[in-house]
């Protein structure tokens, strides 16, 4: 995996410095640590959520999305930690990621994870992510950049799905839990 900038055709995905993460995470008092280049709704709650998971920055930290229309920061994307062996042996890595709602639906977050991916791809981590049944999108995105459902329970109130991209020649197994 990279530090480098990832850019696509409609994003450019930076990795972050402790300025940026400390003005992210104040911005929601303090008005004043926004940046000229956040789009107005940025950032959301997820994002300061990511960018407050940062303990220094690695490969594996979350990385902010820069539209490259206009150069606005809309959203992040990044793992919950470093890679860890699933209950078949891979190393595997759970994403996530957000948009800010007038970012999305314009193919900025397939753009996002094909770049993502092709890290992930490269140093042999099997990603898996997760999301709701009642967000059409988020499944769509997963599903266009090769993600598979294995698991999802009619009866859970949060109406999660578990999804998980198979590396190239591989088959996708099941994810690793705390109970593994």
């Amino acid at each position: 995996m990279s530090l480098a900038t990832l850019v696509t055709d409609l994003v450019t995905v930076e990795t972050v410095d402790s300025g940026l993460v400390a003005d992210v995470l104040a911005s929601a008092q303090d008005r004043a640590r926004r940046h000229d280049d956040w789009h107005p709704e940025f950032p959301r709650q997820d994002d300061r959520d990511a960018l407050g998971m940062v303990q220094g920055v690695t490969e594996w930290s979350p990385r902010v999305i820069r539209r490259r229309l206009d150069g606005l920061l809309v959203g992040t994307v990044g793992f919950f930690g470093a890679p860890e062996p699933a209950g078949d042996g891979a190393p595997e890595v759970e994403i996530g990621y957000g948009l800010v709602a007038a970012a999305r639906r314009a193919g900025l977050m397939r753009s996002t994870l094909a770049a993502v991916l092709a890290l992930t791809d490269s140093a042999g981590i099997r990603v898996r992510g997760a999301t709701t049944r009642d967000n059409p999108a988020s499944l769509a995105s997963m599903t266009g950049a090769g993600f598979v459902v294995i698991a999802q329970n009619p009866n859970d109130s949060e109406r999660q799905v578990m999804l998980v991209r198979r590396l190239h020649g591989t088959t996708p197994g099941r994810p690793s839990t705390s109970s593994d």
